[in-house]
């Protein structure tokens, strides 16, 4: 990542040991990061029964196949975007950057009563700039200090789970009473809020030294092009080791996301009721393991451990959904999930400790864009092994005492989870290689010893004249921050 001037002077230097200070100008809080996660997942919590019917009705044949092309779309054209939108709020800031990702992350919501069919193109095309997670990390990690970063990051996770919990409830209420339709206005309006709050309320947090002062395009091809950071992964072996579990763990996550409702209306035959239930169990459960659990297994394990607990939970779960036929294994399997909910937060804490504070966006863009690959893939993936399987919604509302067919004779009712537990199973095995934290500022000493004096040569000209490849020889991706 290009940098505006090497930390060589004692102003710069305090401008990259303590960056909350300088933030805290404008005055931006970790509660700006936390109202903009739930308003925006509220809002498509509110869509949950909606989307099952729309899906249906707009793809009768092969639902599960379609969602997962449409959502696998999405998720890849958001892999192609994030190391983009990342590295250009390290230099624009973020302000301007979440303001876009949010709002087109929310815009197909209207769009589900005035044409499905655009409803669904606009889910494929938003996930150029679908990359919320990876903006508001990144601001998280601009106000706050290396301790209490995995913390914050562990509430903005839990955030995510907590505007979960009501309002696929609230949805189903209003859809029984009133019809889709104002469910789909109430979203509207939480999305447009929610796009007034980022807009009127929440303050820039990055510093202003960190930031240019002038519009331009100060960034390479090489910065934008995603599998550039893909190639870059390879030249450290802790990034190696970190984006291969990401990709391992989450790949068979982004499967279940995009279809697991479904499943459960098809295959267990839950009730709409039934599913909004679920949905609020795991997010509450997943609540307390994402600050309270996740707080104190920081504290007492450490970071590495509690991503090996996290994955290790994820696999005993999968392998649950996997063979689960009936509904309290999928309420018993939902507590395992939302004990794996720790995972991300901790790799995005493990992350954050290791990058500069100038290179957060594009630390945290590189693992998102590993999760964009998995939104692309794993949907898409889950949908065909339940095509090959002929695992399909047949009918939405099943009579009673009727069975599906197609699935009753499988001795594994859930095919793509048994797939994905093996996937973990080998997230689990890479993940034992990742070096703990004090490592890692190990490693990093010789590479930044040897920055020295390349940092001094480059003092006199300009920064953002340094070519990517030389920044890359310069310093790795990830440093710990601490040097």
């Amino acid at each position: 990542m290009n940098r505006e001037k090497p930390a060589t002077e004692a102003s710069d230097i305090m401008l990259v040991r303590s960056p909350v200070r300088l933030a805290g100008r404008g005055r931006a809080r970790v509660t700006h990061a936390v109202v903009v996660i739930f308003l925006e997942f509220f809002a498509w919590g509110l869509l949950t029964t909606p989307m099952l019917t729309v899906l249906h009705e707009t793809f009768p044949q092969h639902t599960f196949l379609m969602n997962g092309l449409v959502q696998g779309v999405k998720g890849f054209l958001s892999f192609l975007s994030a190391p983009l939108i990342g590295a250009l709020s390290d230099i624009w800031g973020r302000k301007s950057f979440l303001l876009m990702t949010v709002f087109f992350t929310c815009a197909p919501i209207p769009f589900m009563r005035i044409s499905p069919w655009w409803y669904f193109a606009l889910i494929s095309v938003s996930g150029i700039f679908a990359v919320t997670f990876s903006v508001i990390f990144a601001y998280v990690a601009d106000i706050t200090e290396e301790h209490e970063r995995s913390t914050a990051y562990g509430l903005v996770s839990a955030t995510f789970a907590a505007s979960l919990v009501t309002s696929p409830a609230i949805g189903d209420f209003l859809s029984d009473k009133y019809g889709d339709s104002l469910v789909v206005l109430v979203a509207t309006v939480v999305a447009v809020a929610d796009i007034a709050f980022v807009f009127f309320v929440v303050p820039e947090s990055l510093p202003d030294k960190m930031r240019l002062t002038s519009w331009g395009f100060p960034i390479s091809w090489e910065q934008a092009d995603p599998f550039a950071s893909l190639r870059r992964v390879g030249k450290d072996s802790t990034v190696l080791l970190i984006c291969v579990t990401v990709f391992l763990s989450y790949l068979p996550e982004a499967g279940q996301y995009s279809s697991f409702f479904l499943y459960l209306r098809q295959v267990i035959e839950f009730s709409h009721a039934a599913i909004a239930g679920f949905i609020a169990m795991v997010g509450i459960l997943s609540i307390v393991a994402q600050t309270l659990l996740l707080s104190v297994l920081m504290r007492t394990i450490g970071n590495k451990n509690t991503v090996l607990l996290g994955l290790s939970f994820q696999l005993f779960q999968l392998a649950w959904y996997s063979f689960g036929s009936e509904p309290w294994m999928m309420w018993a399997a939902g507590t395992v999930a939302a004990m794996s909910s720790i995972t991300f937060p901790a790799i995005s804490a493990l992350v954050s400790h290791s990058a500069a504070p100038d290179q957060q966006g594009v630390a945290q863009g590189m693992i998102t864009g590993i999760r964009g690959l998995c939104n692309g893939l794993g949907p898409a993936l889950y949908g065909f092994i339940f095509f090959v399987f002929h695992v399909e919604l047949n009918d939405i509302e099943p009579a009673s005492g009727e069975t599906t067919p197609n699935t009753e004779k499988l001795m594994v009712p859930g095919p793509p989870f048994l797939f994905g537990a093996f996937a973990v199973l080998l997230a689990l095995l890479v993940a034992i290689f990742i070096p703990d934290n004090n490592q890692l500022g190990d490693n990093k000493n010789c590479s930044t010893c040897k920055s020295t004096s390349s940092l001094a040569h480059a003092q006199n000209s300009s920064p953002l004249a340094t070519s990517p490849s030389d920044a890359e020889d310069i310093e790795p991706l990830l440093q710990d921050s601490s040097l």
